[in-house]
């Protein structure tokens, strides 16, 4: 199976950015926990600052699903919600924090109703979370 992760704006800095909210590990060390932790399991990863670019890799259907951690593009991102829409294969939203105890505008996720599922909160174990949901299907 293909499993294609994006993350969207600021996502690039993780380990560094905001630690006490996202964590200290980048997601290129974590990227590494994954491939080990799913072999068997061919993961793709992009990351993007600019919505367009992020939409057009998801257009490109060269995966089986997708995980989706947008960023602040899920509170107003309504190109990539029209994409997501668009996509008929398994799709789960992530996001690190827990967005409901963060700020009001956070609590608005345009994306998720074009997802299979949400998964917030648990840090960088959410995209372990979401592997593992994708695979069982």
């Amino acid at each position: 199976m293909r499993i294609l992760i994006i993350n969207g704006p600021n996502l690039n800095l993780l380990g560094t950015r905001e630690p006490e909210i996202y964590g200290s590990t980048s997601m290129e060390t974590f990227l590494k926990e994954l491939i080990n932790e799913f072999p068997n399991t061919e993961i793709i990863y992009f990351q993007s600052n600019i919505e367009g670019e992020i939409i057009n890799r998801l257009q490109e259907l060269d995966y089986d699903a997708t995980i989706i951690n947008p960023g602040a593009y899920t509170h107003y991102a309504y190109a990539i919600a029209d994409c997501l829409k668009s996509i008929k294969k398994q799709k789960v939203e992530v996001h690190i924090s827990n967005i409901y105890q963060r700020e009001e505008f956070r609590h608005k996720s345009v994306t998720a109703p074009y997802c299979d599922g949400v998964i917030s909160g648990f840090g960088l174990f959410g995209y372990k979370l979401a592997m593992i949901h994708l695979l069982q299907q």
